[in-house]
């Protein structure tokens, strides 16, 4: 009897013990390769990169076994280098640059979207351009964006070649995404700036802008590029996706909370959760920009199959360099950690 107990005790002992190790090593197979990651963006402040803020305030990382250090750089442009450079991971930062990179043989790959439309907005100075008429009247002037070669001065690139102004019609300057940007028009230094809320609301409800171009909703989006334009991404080198796939996976997944977060939350709510300073002193503010800029916010991390078409469209516009090259769209962008992202979070 008792022979039988501890034979049996064993038999038991064993089968508990193949299954631990079993269900053990299927748990470390998805354990990230790189715990601690570091992330570089052009201006967290913005609503631009709001869903990152989220998920980091929220703690969605370090829910997903990931210890994230967030730089901030004064535009994507200067992000974009950190990660050239070997200084960051991963950047948070617009679309466009995995199409250019490509073109100049340094691929990188987009791995979930924030945003659906670019936010971005070109407004002349009422200040110093009182009597604007069109877009040919920006020829010769000086025109603010968070930094040279980012997003804002591409979208203002475009908007210039529509209106048939190159690129060295103007001159850009590199004024921030935030008090920078406001004193900068204010003191008369530009005479347009191409920038992002709560920057143009700002400037808006105060009347010193006259719009050119918006880019805050769908319908604006279309107009202006023809298009859905994908905005903010998260982007790494092809390298590091192929080498850490579960940490992207993990970043994947606690993006796409924070955008679902974002789709229930209200006003208050978003108020609660982003530091103080992002609010620039108007809370009121804030919240109107926010309500400007929700719809543009992608609702799952999902990225149009149109959209990386469009963003090509527009680069070709004004980049002669990018117009005889062969660009695969294919390789600038993944909808497949989202997939499994958005099935764990649906």
């Amino acid at each position: 009897m008792n022979r039988r107990f501890w034979k049996q005790f064993a038999i038991a002992l064993a089968l508990f013990l193949a299954g631990y190790f079993t269900f053990n090593s299927k748990a470390f197979s998805q354990t990230v390769e790189k715990p601690k990651v570091s992330i570089a963006v052009g201006g967290k402040n913005l609503f631009y990169y709001l869903p990152l803020t989220i998920a980091e305030q929220l703690g969605y990382f370090k829910e997903e076994g990931l210890q994230v250090e967030i730089s901030d750089f004064a535009g994507g442009a200067k992000a974009l280098q950190a990660l050239v450079g070997g200084s960051a991971d991963v950047v948070s930062g617009a679309y466009e640059h995995t199409i250019n990179m490509q073109a100049k043989g340094q691929p990188i790959t987009a791995f979930v979207l924030q945003g659906r439309a670019p936010q971005i907005v070109l407004g002349v100075s009422n200040k110093t351009m009182p009597n604007y008429k069109s877009v040919a009247d920006l020829k010769g002037k000086k025109i603010g964006v968070t930094a040279p070669g980012s997003s804002t001065n591409m979208m203002a690139n475009f908007v210039l070649a529509k209106a048939g102004l190159k690129p060295s019609d103007v001159s850009f300057i590199g004024v921030g995404a935030s008090a920078g940007a406001l004193s900068a028009l204010r003191s008369g230094q530009i005479d347009a700036i191409s920038n992002l809320d709560p920057v143009i609301t700002m400037l808006q409800q105060k009347n010193e802008i006259k719009v050119v171009a918006d880019t805050r909703t769908l319908k604006d989006t279309n107009e202006v590029f023809g298009g859905p334009m994908p905005a903010a991404t998260l982007y790494a080198s092809e390298a590091f996706l192929k080498k850490n796939p579960n940490t992207a996976q993990a970043l994947t997944n606690a993006m796409v909370r924070a955008l679902k977060w974002i789709q229930k939350a209200g006003p208050s709510d978003i108020i609660k959760v982003v530091p103080e300073s992002y609010l620039l002193g108007d809370r009121a503010l804030y919240i109107e920009a926010f309500m400007k800029v929700r719809e543009a916010m992608s609702p799952d991390g999902m990225f149009p199959e149109a959209g990386p078409r469009t963003a090509l469209k527009a680069l070709q516009a004004f980049e002669p360099d990018l117009a005889g090259k062969s660009i695969d769209l294919s390789k600038t962008f993944t909808n497949e950690m989202v997939k499994k992202a958005n099935a764990k979070y649906h």
